[in-house]
């Protein structure tokens, strides 16, 4: 099976556990939503509040640190031709960056493991780059149902 997640660590030591659960999702997410045929992948950059904080206020122009963030490389509508009409093309679907940190501490925050925590960012950050987002009810509702089923599937739960 080809490796659907390119792990990058910044700041943070290389760990095997990190690495199981992150390509878990990522194979599921795939399997989910049929992406499982193309050649795409996606980088996972796991880091450091302070290394986030730069990254958010580099692209978004937001100068504070947050728990992930999500940068697609295709539109919603680009995907699903994608999913159409095939793709032959070895490429991100997009990056994914992650504050380890922060999933410590949301973990323990919100009553639940590490795993889940990281598991549900995981999968967060990959709905976002399928092009889905939380801005609205209506499309929250969409984005966290989404998200549910994968970790459901999982048997990750809170």
């Amino acid at each position: 099976m080809k490796k659907l997640a390119e792990i990058i660590y910044n700041k943070i030591d290389e760990n095997k556990g990190y690495e199981d659960i992150i390509n878990n999702v990522v194979d599921k997410c795939f399997e989910n939503e049929n992406l499982s045929k193309l050649k795409l992948y996606i980088s996972i950059t796991l880091t450091v509040p302070e290394e986030i904080q730069k990254i958010n206020k580099q692209y978004r122009n937001i100068d504070k640190a947050t728990d992930v963030l999500s940068f697609p490389m295709f539109e919603q509508e680009e995907i699903k031709e994608l999913l159409k009409n095939g793709y032959e093309i070895e490429e991100a679907l997009g990056d994914i960056i992650i504050s380890i940190p922060k999933v410590y501490e949301q973990a323990e925050e919100y009553g639940h493991s590490f795993e889940r925590e990281l598991s549900y960012m995981v999968v967060h950050g990959f709905y976002h780059l399928m092009g889905y987002d939380h801005m609205k009810d209506d499309e929250k509702k969409v984005m966290r149902a989404k998200e549910d089923e994968i970790l459901n599937v999982l048997e990750i739960s809170r």
